[in-house]
């Protein structure tokens, strides 16, 4: 959850399942439900102007829980024509927030930071009732959310103009840094949030209005996403989008935002490669790789894709590895103990199948997992699958689910010419305990991020983003904060005039 960034997903059908599930837990999940909806958070419309309002048409879409099937609640199928009210409702806000001091934004943020904060348990089980994660993975989220909200408000009060020596006497040079689309820069926003898990956006934009965030400056608006896509690309108005999803759709963004000439930032696929050295600690390597393997269920754009590993541990890795997978806990995310939730629809769940049928075709082998869980609706087994190859569809794409394909390799050069092998450049991990070692493969390795004996390197203070067609951009950090600056140059002459 970073909101201050419009997020364009691709629809994908959700289905709704008709499986008998354990009472206890359908029980435990319909209490939470009832009591996010007394929360005073829970919000089903969307936001525009600082009102919630429907669907011009009144049609709506389901959101749906992942883990059981049930229906959450109904959200309005928006699209141009309320995309386009909240573009004139932003624009229109603009003018106001824009010309309040660095210090007043900052307060308004910081008060949005700790509402969240204070509302987190709420959050966290929205997050886990739309999306499926173990709560107490999806408190990390808030807890990871807020932090950027957090650092922004501070960061904000330190975006400062460069004062440069003049090349003549009677000159002198400055650069300005003009607003961009962040909050903390005085910019307003359009939030697109995935139609699949809406509400966590929704409750957050609540908290934004609470905490006493101007009407217009943050809007939400959900539905069909082509239709409100084209209406932010058309849009003069619109000076930048960001986007967080797949490749093939930033692709048709970037190309459509041409017409207008927006900035575009975009963080977009990822096929990690996670590589592990004969000289790693086997205990440290096997630990980074289940974390940043199975983070929700492998549904994240930083998640190992490809573990590669060294011939001389590769047996000795495989074995240990696949027995911390085996005691991984799969269930809904309520039960405690349960770091294994369900993949978010029955399309994720399709193409984990089709990868492993690939996979074994071409002749790997599973030796854990591989099959949907007994637990039924969208749970997968966690999965080991070794002897992979290059050519398979486990190394060659992005698989989002709870798969881990391990392939071997003989020397260091060899690790690095795999790794590099694809068209992306998002996040990438080594073990070892070698400090040149280290060094060298950081250095060749065509990735944005590098992970070293970790396997969560997510930061707010770090520089988040990719390289090759992983996206343009970066989340976080001081250099972040740039993304939604514009560089003005002003040369003020005749100043020797006295």
């Amino acid at each position: 959850m970073r909101v201050g960034r419009l997020t364009l997903c691709k629809i994908v059908s959700s289905h709704l399942y008709h499986m008998h599930r354990p009472s206890p837990s359908l029980y435990r999940q319909m209490s939470v439900a009832a009591g996010l909806k007394d929360s005073g958070i829970f919000r089903t419309q969307g936001l525009i102007g600082g009102k919630w309002v429907g669907a011009h048409d009144g049609k709506t879409l389901q959101v749906n829980n992942p883990s059981t099937g049930e229906i959450i609640a109904d959200v309005p199928l928006m699209g141009r024509k309320e995309t386009n009210d909240a573009i004139s409702s932003a624009y229109d806000a603009f003018s106001s927030w824009s010309k309040l001091t660095a210090a007043e934004r900052s307060k308004y943020l910081r008060k949005w930071y700790d509402l969240i904060m204070s509302h987190k348990e709420e959050l966290g089980q929205l997050i886990t009732l739309e999306q499926g994660k173990p709560l107490k993975e999806a408190l990390g989220e808030v807890n990871y959310g807020a932090s950027f909200i957090e650092f922004f408000a501070e960061e904000a009060k330190r975006i400062y103009g460069d004062i440069i020596p003049a090349t003549l006497t009677d000159r002198r040079l400055f650069v300005l840094k003009q607003v961009g689309p962040a909050l903390a820069c005085g910019c307003t926003v359009v939030v697109k949030p995935s139609e699949l898990t809406p509400l966590t956006a929704l409750a957050a934009a609540e908290l934004a209005l609470q905490a006493g965030i101007p009407p217009g400056v943050l809007n939400v608006v959900m539905g069909n996403a082509p239709d409100i896509g084209d209406a932010l690309l058309a849009s003069s108005q619109v000076r930048k989008i960001t986007f967080t999803g797949s490749t093939a759709v930033g692709k048709k963004l970037m190309a459509g935002a041409a017409g207008t000439v927006k900035r575009v930032s975009l963080e977009l696929g990822g096929n990690a490669p996670c590589i592990v050295f004969d000289d790693a600690d086997l205990d440290v390597a096997v630990k980074g790789v289940l974390a940043a393997k199975f983070r929700n269920s492998g549904q994240t754009c930083v998640c190992a894709n490809r573990v590669i590993v060294q011939e001389g541990i590769y047996e000795k890795f495989a074995e240990a590895f696949s027995k911390s997978v085996q005691n991984l806990q799969v269930g809904d995310g309520f039960t405690e103990g349960v770091v294994q939730g369900p993949l978010i629809n029955e399309a994720a769940v399709q193409k984990v199948e089709s990868f492993i049928q690939d996979a074994i075709s071409k002749g790997a082998k599973v030796i854990l997992g591989g099959k949907r869980h007994s637990l039924g609706t969208t749970f997968y087994e966690p999965t080991v699958v070794t002897d992979v190859k290059s050519e398979m569809l486990l190394a060659r794409e992005e698989v989002f689910g709870p798969v881990a394909p391990l392939l071997r390799f003989k020397t260091e050069e060899e690790a690095i010419r795999i790794a590099n092998d694809t068209n992306a450049g998002l996040a990438a991990y080594i073990f070892t305990n070698n400090v040149q070692r280290t060094w060298r493969v950081s250095e060749a390795l065509e990735y944005g991020l590098v992970g070293v004996n970790e396997g969560i390197i997510s930061t707010e203070v770090a520089p988040f983003g990719g390289v090759k067609q992983s996206g343009l951009g970066r989340e976080g950090s001081k250099y972040g904060i740039d993304e939604y600056l514009e560089m003005k140059y002003v040369c003020l002459g005749d100043m020797n005039r006295k």
